[in-house]
């Protein structure tokens, strides 16, 4: 446990530092916002490819998806709490270097704006560090490790977004790449942040010999309530990206002259 909070707690930032570092020699007209900025989304496409990776393995290597183990479910969630904590850093340094850039004091309003405009964002990892992560260690009992893989997985979706957010900072949002990003973004949100809910139920149904909607009702109530609270900011943030997905293919093209 110490040594895979020790590697994190120096790959992640190491990694952020490194990005910046390069990114600033290799891109010296941009603003150190947009080094901070775009370093922050390729540390996070990272991660995202690590649980997501770690995620398949584990999901492949339980074959009885109530009881069976795999090692690197217990690890990957330790390597993960670094990644948390700096990540809400790292979201931070963004804002901070926005600010600065706009000619504002460093102050508590900066700070305070921060947490108003990232309070899912936050309480997002907020969640993560103080009721998964020991439900995932400790709490959970004899519950296997296929649904912690399953969960791993959803941050198939993540690269794409922070895509998408790197190609709005460097204004490329009318390029074609932009286009199929987010409709890229909209499919892996879907099926690994939406559908993967009924997909875990359904798993559980197969090995049960339960319909998908027979599980619910054979299943602790808490596990019921545990999933919707995971799947509510899921659904708004899809929302939120359907709305902005319907604004970009909704642009009138540019009439040609002639």
């Amino acid at each position: 446990m110490l040594l895979t909070l020790a590697w994190g707690s120096l790959f992640f930032p190491g990694l952020f530092a490194l990005c910046t570092w390069g990114l600033r020699r290799a891109r010296p007209g941009w603003t150190s916002f947009d080094c901070v900025m775009i370093s922050t989304r390729l540390v996070s496409s990272v991660q995202a490819v690590f649980a997501t990776g770690s995620g398949i393995i584990i999901i492949r290597s339980c074959s009885d998806v109530a009881t069976d183990r795999h090692w690197l479910a217990r690890e990957y969630v330790w390597f993960l709490v670094p990644y948390m904590i700096y990540d809400s850093y790292a979201m931070y340094l963004c804002e901070w270097y926005r600010t600065k850039e706009q000619d504002r004091r460093h102050s508590l309003t900066t700070f305070r704006n921060f947490l108003s405009q990232n309070r899912l964002m936050i309480t997002h990892h907020a969640v993560i560090l103080f009721v998964l992560v020991p439900v995932a260690q400790s709490l959970r009992g004899e519950l296997g490790d296929f649904f912690v893989g399953c969960i791993f997985t959803a941050e198939l979706s993540t690269p794409f977004v922070s895509l998408g957010r790197i190609l709005i900072q460097l204004k490329q949002q009318h390029t074609l790449l932009y286009k199929v990003n987010g409709f890229l973004t909209l499919t892996t949100f879907l099926f690994c942040r939406i559908l993967l809910f009924p997909f875990m139920y359904w798993s559980y149904g197969q090995q049960q010999g339960l319909s998908l909607f027979q599980v619910p009702f054979n299943i602790p109530f808490y596990c019921n309530v545990a999933n919707a609270f995971l799947i509510a900011p899921q659904l708004y943030w899809f929302s939120l990206l359907c709305k902005k997905a319907a604004r970009i293919f909704d642009t009138p093209q540019p009439k040609k002259d002639g």
